[in-house]
Order: structure tokens, then sequence, then C-alpha cells
């Protein structure tokens, strides 16, 4: 259990980010006072319908996409498997290929492995040292019975930003539909779906001050797309249920908030990730830094330690109040290096001693200072155990 009185650092915004004040007023309004059912026709059913749609509107709005492309969802993977599934199940009568990248979430890439045991076919197209899409690649990959390309706009691990712009331009001259995970930059970088080229695009409440258990698909007007669950009317068919009214709302107020201050966060997170890093390579040697060095997400920061354990650190910096993650939330528990981290090639012990740090609202320049000022002994701490150095030592 946590000590209430010792300082806290969360570094760890990637993985989830605390509610916004104004999300849980929200949210707390709606759960006390708002219970009707939105398929119903009296007072209380159309109060919350209406919530439902200003919600959507604010979620379309920052993608620059029209309210009714929308589709609430339960998160983040169930948006990835809707498009990915619902698309290509909805055309595999003539086309049975599916192409995405090597370095996807783990939502994208059981999607398509699902597909693999349906009979598509699916490339999995390798990414460079930085962790950026082969371009290409991709275009060797296409194929005339091509599908759906699945390509995340930015690395949850790295942080490394794909260039979904040239990628959407050149699908759009070949008929296959683009889906694209921007779960980790919707609220973090400019997004407009239709000057980039996106036919689809999953999106998670939570990693933008929102609540958990929401989501959403931009499902551009036309796309051929099945459900993947069956019931009701509700969300065109394709999320059918009786919506979560409180979760939405707090969605469409979670986004209303982070598009405010998007600019002004984007600088602030920069200028923090930079310190850190400095502070790091000046107080720690033999480190690697796991990225692209220019392209990439202003609050995210990927290290190895060499000569180290993950477990260790992320245990030891924890006695300290400072919370730093291995890589995605949802591998935490797993022994083997990350998937992301051994495509970019880096060696496995390399990736064994990787740390992500992920700032957000609540950091500040101190918590960055205190990072630097228990960070390296934690590191020397591990690197001084005997023989320790000579074990992990492959270079």
């Amino acid at each position: 259990m946590e000590n209430r009185n010792q300082r806290v650092v969360y570094l760890d915004y990637n993985a989830t980010t605390p509610m916004h004040p104004d999300v849980v007023r929200e949210m707390t309004i709606c759960l006390r006072d708002y219970f009707g059912n939105p398929s119903t026709l009296y007072a209380h059913g159309q109060t919350a319908r209406k919530i439902i749609k200003e919600a959507r509107k604010h979620v379309a709005d920052i993608i620059h996409a029209s309210e009714g492309e929308i589709v609430f969802t339960s998160g983040g993977t169930e948006a990835d498997n809707l498009a990915i599934l619902g698309v290509a199940r909805a055309n595999h009568t003539r086309r049975e290929h599916i192409i995405t990248t090597q370095i996807e979430h783990k939502a994208v890439l059981n999607s398509c492995r699902q597909l693999e045991n349906e009979g598509f076919d699916v490339t999995f197209i390798p990414v460079d040292e930085f962790g950026m899409v082969k371009i290409e690649e991709l275009k060797n990959a296409i194929r005339d019975n091509t599908i759906l390309v699945s390509v995340m706009h930015a690395n949850n691990e790295v942080g490394t930003i794909q260039p979904i712009l040239e990628i959407g331009k050149m699908l759009k001259t070949k008929n296959i539909y683009f889906h694209v995970d921007a779960v980790q930059t919707v609220g973090k970088l400019p997004i407009n779906v239709t000057e980039m080229g996106i036919d689809l695009l999953s999106m998670s409440a939570h990693k933008i001050y929102g609540p958990k258990g929401v989501g959403a698909l931009y499902v551009k007007k036309g796309t051929k797309i099945n459900p993947i669950q069956y019931g009701g009317h509700q969300e065109r068919g394709l999320k059918p249920g009786t919506e979560n009214v409180a979760g939405i709302a707090g969605f469409g107020k979670a986004v209303e908030v982070t598009r405010e201050s998007m600019e002004k966060e984007e600088r602030r997170m920069r200028t923090l990730r930079d310190r850190l890093y400095e502070g790091i390579r000046k107080s720690i040697k033999h480190i690697r830094l796991n990225g692209h060095p220019e392209s990439g997400l202003s609050n995210t920061l990927n290290v190895s330690f060499e000569f180290t354990d993950v477990e260790f650190l992320i245990m030891e910096l924890n006695k300290y109040g400072i919370y730093v993650a291995s890589g995605s939330a949802c591998t935490t528990f797993s022994l083997t290096p990350s998937h992301v981290l051994l495509a970019m090639g880096i060696p496995a012990n390399m990736a064994r001693s990787a740390i992500r740090f992920s700032l957000g609202r609540g950091n500040t320049e101190e918590d960055i200072d205190y990072v630097l000022e228990v960070l390296p002994g934690a590191v020397e701490r591990y690197r001084s155990i005997p023989k320790r150095r000579g074990k992990d030592n492959v270079a």
C-alpha cells in the first residue's frame, strides 16, 4: 500500500491518467440526476440522449469529423477490434489481406492474429531502429487483395510518431481502408481525419483524463463494416447495448478540457521530458535512448539502463514514490522483452532494462529533479551487486 505521507511522482500517464476535476463533476451530475435510458421517449431518456449528443460533438470536433461518424465503445481495445475485425469480415468476399506493423498495441496485433485463424493473410511490416514504419516496406506489401492497413499514430512505449499523412495519401489512390490507433495522440497532437486520409480511428477516454471503460471509433461515412457484437440499434448497431451515459459524458468533457490546453501542455511536456533526459544522460553511464530523436511524443521518454534489471529499478523507484513502467500496461506482467523494442532491433538484454517515463498534466520541474536525485543511486545499487555487471554485460 502507498504511504500517504510519501512524496508521489507519477510518471506513467501513457498507461492511464487521473480524471480531471471537471470530468468528475460532469460524471457525478449524470450518475446522480440523469439515469434515464437514452432509447426511451420520455424526458429522462431524452435528457440522457442529449448528453450523449453533446459528448459526441466534442469527440468529433477534436479529430475534425462529423458527429454521425463517431461510435462510442468500451475503450481503445474494443475500438481497435471493431475496426479491424469489422472491416475485414465485411469485405472478405472480395479481398483477404491485411497489413499492420510489428510494433502495434496488442489490441491490434491479436485482432490480426484472430483474422489469420479465420483464413486471412496478414503482413506485419518491420520498423527501423527508431521505431519508424518503413514506407517502402509498406508499399511493397500491398497486394491486389489488400483490404486494410492499420498503423498506430504514435507508439505507446517509445513515443515514435508515424508518417500517417504520407501513408494516408498513398492509400487514398489504392482503394484500401486505413485504420489508425490514436489512443496515445488524441489530445496530444492535432488530428484531421480528412486531411490525413484516415477511414477509421481509435480513441480512449482514460488516456486524456477521462474515465476508464469508454472510448470511441471514428468510422468514415461509407465505410463497409460489420458489428462484432449483436443486440440493439445503439451506436448505429456497431456497439449494441444501453449506453454508458456518465462515461460518455466524462469522455466528452475530457476531450473539451484537453483540447483547450493541448498546445500549451505539448510545449510544457517537451521541456520536462528534455530536462529529464539531459539529467539522466549526464548522471548515468551506459544508457540508450529508445525511440525517434525528433519525431516523438513530447511526454514520452524510453531509456535502457545497461547492466540493470527493469523490475529491480521499478520497485526501487517505487520505494521513493516514483511510479514508472517497463512498457505497455497491457504487457506489464510478461517476463518477455518488449515486442516493440525487439522489433526495433534492440538486443534482448537492453530491452529488459528499459524504462518508460510518460509525463502528464500533474508533473512539475520539481518532480523531474526529484527523480534525478533518486534514479542514479538506484541504478548504481543494482550495478554494484557482486558479479552483476559481468553477468549482464553482453557487449
